[in-house]
């Protein structure tokens, strides 16, 4: 690629392009940012040496055209597959990806302390790291660059302008980098000046001090409120992000300074496929589609995401007082209809998970009743937060977190299995996990009511079939049984005697009552009585009843979609013991990080699909 002669560099970007378009039809993914990154990663790529010098990728989710670029092009079809190549940098992967990244806001902070430990030994090598899709807004992110400005290491940040992070960017620093093309014209001539200067032998030497002073003038003049500049960066830019030979021009140019620069490109989010140009926020994680429409298959199936988009929708209508807030994923959490219908009452923070449980504990504190919508994996982002400034002052402030327990698809970084284990020793913080549509929006009202904090936590799944149980009324603590008759009435079993001699009970949390029900009828099958208790509450618990319902059982099977250390199902099982009942077992998730696949994929690495739940009793009946 290197020797690529530049009339060809628009051929290469187009059959980037392509590719990327048909893998993603097919097996699902980033797709927007990626077309809009193709020009830029193929300039880093020919003016950067790679893994020599490093390129690192804010949330990472644009890496598709470096994966190709650095021997990942025959993979390529295997994105986002179990044991194919991740849609994100993955260091196992490959030595060009530095860091496994898939939270926002990362990038700067990862390649200043790279660039110092390389320092540090003398080796030598550039480290870029190109941030964007509203990954600025993150507070990490500032952090990074006033750092970076105060050791003036020579740092070099690409800022990726596509005004769009999932949702489009929202905020003052959005309407700031709009307002920052004013310098075109101090660009433009800063470049011409160069140009002219390199040509005049000894230049540097003679005209370095003349030169930086005209320069600092121009900035003084043209960018008088460069944010980056006065943060001790050289700034330049806005320049065409499709435009390969300029953006090759400048990077040499950068290349050989010796101080920090932001780099400023604007690009097209969705370049090159005119469905996702038109609607990049549909398109920037998207399921298999049709690339001739872009239209991707639709199912009738209710997922709990809609089911909470309409319970919400439905609350606020009666309910003045709520408001709804998501971190730039407004249509991840099904919080574009909220904000179609209370547009005054919604608010979109951008990539700014703390910012967004602090603003919600404001609101609370004003009167109103915040609902906070973030997946579990971002939540993690804000446990301070949810501890200091909603938990503590007790504040009436719901938590959703959608993509709770195993995720498909994403990685490791994605993964919603952490959220139980982090907060459920939390005081004054209440946890419930839904088992169906019907179940979420009775946990919405009872949540919205109470006057306290609460989390409710979901699964990236379609609702389950409902049933009478799921629609009984929230009593605190307190879960729902299901008989086995209740949820198989169809399924005749002849036991020996009236009651069987061994009856189970299977306790789950309500993200993983579809396995544990697909368990429970495969021991059916086999004569082994199993009843579900979906816990609907992970905290607080009705101690008591459960340890009564226990009795009742010769067996109980904790099953949880979270990891077992610090889970609810480990603390049932210490609380049981304590009362004298031994025959339990857990099944929850190991403590590792679960690479990409489909939800039975994941969950036959952690050992969790029915068939190992149906094994796990066995024994404990056995035993």
């Amino acid at each position: 690629m290197h020797n690529l002669p530049e009339s060809r560099l628009p051929e290469l970007a187009e059959e980037i392009r392509k590719k990327i378009i048909s893998v993603v039809a097919k097996n699902g993914g980033h797709l927007a940012s990626n077309l809009g990154i193709v020009e830029l990663t193929v300039a880093l790529h020919r003016v950067f040496t790679s893994p020599e010098d490093a390129i690192i990728f804010d949330v990472s989710h644009q890496c598709y055209a470096h994966k190709m670029l650095t021997g990942r092009y025959e993979q390529f079809d295997s994105l986002r597959q179990h044991g194919g190549i991740s849609g994100f940098t993955r260091h196992n992967e490959s030595p060009h990806d530095y860091f496994d990244n898939g939270h926002a806001s990362t990038s700067i902070s990862q390649a200043l302390g790279l660039l110092t430990a390389w320092e540090a030994q003398g080796k030598k090598g550039k480290v870029v790291a190109v941030i964007g899709d509203g990954a600025l807004t993150g507070g990490l992110a500032f952090e990074g660059l006033m750092h970076a400005g105060q050791l003036a290491k020579n740092l070099i940040v690409i800022l990726n302008d596509n005004k769009m992070s999932i949702d489009a960017n929202n905020g003052m620093l959005s309407s700031y980098l709009s307002r920052i093309t004013v310098s075109h014209f101090y660009q433009t001539a800063r470049r011409c000046i160069d140009r002219i200067v390199d040509a005049i032998p000894n230049s540097k030497h003679h005209l370095g001090k003349l030169l930086f002073r005209f320069k600092r003038g121009l900035k003084g003049l043209f960018l008088t409120d460069n944010l980056f500049t006065d943060l001790g960066f050289e700034y330049v830019g806005p320049l065409d992000g499709h435009n390969i030979k300029e953006l090759e021009e400048v990077l040499r140019r950068v290349r050989t300074l010796s101080q920090p620069v932001v780099v400023h490109i604007r690009t097209k989010k969705g370049k090159g496929y005119s469905p996702a140009e038109n609607d990049p926020a549909s398109f920037h994680g998207i399921g298999p589609f049709a690339i001739s429409d872009g239209k991707v298959e639709k199912f009738d199936a209710l997922s709990f995401t809609e089911a909470f988009s309409n319970s919400v929708v439905a609350l606020a209508e009666t309910h003045p007082e709520i408001a709804a807030i998501t971190a730039a994923m407004a249509k991840g959490t099904g919080l574009d209809a909220f904000s179609r219908h209370f547009a005054d009452r919604f608010f979109d923070v951008g990539i700014a998970e703390e910012h967004a449980v602090t603003f919600a504990s404001g609101l609370a504190r004003g009167g109103m009743i915040p609902v906070v919508a973030i997946y579990s994996t971002f939540i993690q982002r804000s446990i301070d937060q949810i501890i200091h400034d909603v938990a503590l002052p007790a504040l009436p402030v719901v938590l959703v977190f959608d993509r709770a327990g195993p995720v498909p698809n994403d990685g490791e970084t994605h993964q919603g299995v952490f959220d139980i284990s982090l907060l459920r020793s939390v005081p004054n913080l209440q946890m419930l996990c839904p088992a169906s549509a019907s179940d979420l929006s009775l946990c919405l009202d009872w949540a919205v009511h109470c006057g306290l904090p609460v989390a409710i936590r979901y699964p990236k799944l379609t609702c389950p079939s409902e049933l009478p149980a799921f629609s009984l009324p929230v009593v605190p603590g307190r879960g729902i049984l299901l008989t086995c008759s209740d949820f198989e009435p169809s399924l005749s079993v002849e036991f020996e005697d009236t009651e069987p001699r061994q009856k189970l009970l299977l306790v789950c949390t309500g993200g993983f009552y579809s396995e544990t029900l697909q368990a429970a009828r495969a021991l059916l099958l086999d004569s082994i009585y199993a009843d579900i208790y979906c816990l609907r509450f992970i905290k607080p618990l009705d101690e008591a009843y459960i340890k009564d319902l226990a009795a009742q059982y010769t067996g109980v099977l904790l099953i949880e979609d979270g990891v077992k250390t610090g889970g609810v199902a480990e603390y049932i099982q210490m609380l049981l013991y304590a009362s004298g009942y031994t025959n339990t077992a857990v099944k929850a998730f190991p403590e590792t990080f679960f690479a990409h696949g489909s939800r039975a994929q994941v969950c036959e690495d952690a050992g969790m699909l029915p068939k190992h739940l149906v094994h796990s009793a066995k024994q404990l009946l056995n035993s």
